[in-house]
């Protein structure tokens, strides 16, 4: 039998290269190996989003879109999502029961949370009860179906620990070993920063989307902050000194084009406006597969529908199986 994964993500829209490497390119190489579960993290959104819902569906269907687009195949892994799962907010209730309050307000997403929350202008600084309840939702996520492991970033692995302590906890207090105690496995991905060498972020306007036509794709390249000690094109370059293309260069060129970028820009051969261009061209052959399948996927939205309700009925019946254990675990009526 294959180990079984979960993971989830926000719904934000249209999801940018950040995304595509960071997070999806390795779901895409795991599906194939294991027993995954995908889903739409739309209950997660409102810890911070509640009052802006208006576009929640349309951004959840964008962001299945750019999963299949990109290889999310909903023949190998179980695509669903999350509100649609309401046994999941039943086990967060019980986790909940026997978290110490401690535990949660030590999880440093939820501290960077509330400090953004703060810092913006005009927010209500006020620190909901749903969002200091997000770190035990994330751990329900995890074993409402009882992963063996979570992919993750280095800087998520502090979530896991706390799903595997909350397991633990639970297994403790109820005298058994229902739950298992997911490990986290490290993503093997490629890291992008933003356009302007800062994080890649949608609100951030300096990202490339997935869906991004490749006039727009070419057109944001040409934005792309360099060598800036480079004033005119035959100057000597310092390719390890370019914020932002050269980095691009290592993820999308193999190592003979890379290695030729490398050396004509050093030799003061290769400008950046010249370098911008042929960046673009080769981040568009990447990426025209995966923008035909988004164009097809969004003219057939109705089959993306299909996929979500085929597999948000999947997941609520593997559910229902974890959550009737638990009931009894937990002796209720």
């Amino acid at each position: 039998m294959k180990q079984k994964i979960v993971s989830g993500m926000r719904p934000t829209g249209k999801l940018h290269l950040g995304h595509y490497l960071g997070v999806i390119d390795n779901w895409v190489q795991l599906q194939n190996d294991y027993d995954c579960y995908y889903f739409v993290a739309d209950w997660h959104a409102l810890t911070t989003k509640y009052d802006k819902t208006s576009e929640l569906k349309q951004d959840i269907l964008n962001v299945v879109m750019d999963w299949l687009a990109c290889g999310i195949d909903p023949n190998k892994s179980t695509i669903y999502v999350q509100s649609l799962i309401p046994e999941i907010a039943e086990l967060h209730l019980y986790l909940s029961m026997v978290t110490p309050q401690n535990w949660v307000e030590r999880d440093p997403t939820l501290k960077d949370m509330a400090k953004i929350l703060k810092t913006k202008e005009g927010t209500n600084t006020q620190i909901s009860y749903g969002l200091m309840g997000y770190p035990v939702l994330m751990t329900a996520d995890i074993l409402m179906f009882n992963a063996d492991l979570v992919p993750v970033g280095i800087d998520q692995v502090a979530h896991v620990e706390l799903t595997r302590d909350i397991a633990r906890r639970f297994n403790n207090v109820y005298n058994t070993d229902f739950f298992k105690e997911p490990q986290p496995k490290l993503n093997n991905c490629s890291l992008i920063c933003g356009l302007d060498g800062n994080k890649m972020g949608k609100s951030y306007h300096n990202d490339i989307k997935i869906s991004d036509t490749a006039e727009d794709t070419s057109k944001k390249i040409m934005s792309a902050i360099t060598d800036r000690t480079r004033l005119r094109k035959d100057d000597l370059g310092h390719p390890d000194e370019c914020e932002v293309a050269f980095k691009y260069w290592k993820i999308f060129g193999n190592d003979a084009e890379t290695g030729t970028v490398r050396s004509e820009c050093e030799q003061g051969l290769r400008g950046c406006a010249q370098c911008k261009r042929e960046l673009g061209a080769k981040i568009n052959e990447r990426l025209v597969n995966i923008r035909e399948k988004r164009n097809y996927y969004e003219n057939h939205i109705d089959e993306v529908k299909d996929i979500l309700k085929t597999g948000s009925q999947k997941a609520k019946e593997d559910a229902h199986v974890i959550l009737d254990k638990v009931r009894s675990i937990v002796q209720m009526y």
